[in-house]
């Protein structure tokens, strides 16, 4: 993801450079994001900074909020016990395993499960106070343009 211009309380564009957002965001997708002070809500698609890569944005969806349980198991994602209803996913969700959200942080994955890399399956949960942008539209390319969810 690459961060194209940005003003202080003015909305973001970012390039989509890879796979992971797939089938929500292609390669070269253009989208604008709102700066967020408050916690995402399950389903936002959210920009953060890569903890050991100074300069790396990454653009996931939120899955897990504070306080909950994830568990993927059998290639699906369950939430506190329960199998998540994923519209929004491609492929089987893997590797299987269990993880507890804090209470300031929550749980992020990219929609092409098996392309997305960089999500909490690796990285862990990813703290609020880092989730500083909200995406809401795509702009590019134009016969693709409007809002994302």
């Amino acid at each position: 993801m690459l961060v194209a211009a940005a003003a202080r309380g003015v909305p973001r564009r970012f390039a989509i450079v890879n796979q992971s957002m797939q089938p929500t965001l292609e390669p070269d997708d253009w989208v604008i994001a709102q700066r967020t002070r408050r916690t995402p809500a399950r389903g936002d698609i959210v920009v953060f900074n890569h903890e050991d890569r100074p300069g790396l944005s990454l653009v996931k969806r939120v899955i897990g909020v504070p306080g909950e349980h994830v568990e993927i198991g059998a290639g699906q994602v369950h939430i506190d016990g329960l199998v998540l209803a994923e519209p929004w996913a491609s492929g089987f969700t893997q590797p299987d395993g269990s993880w507890d959200v804090p209470h300031d942080a929550v749980w992020v994955l990219g929609d092409h499960r098996m392309a997305a890399g960089g999500d909490s399956r690796t990285l862990g949960a990813i703290p609020v106070a880092d989730v500083g942008w909200k995406v809401v539209a795509r702009y590019w390319p134009a016969a693709r343009s409007g809002l994302v969810s």
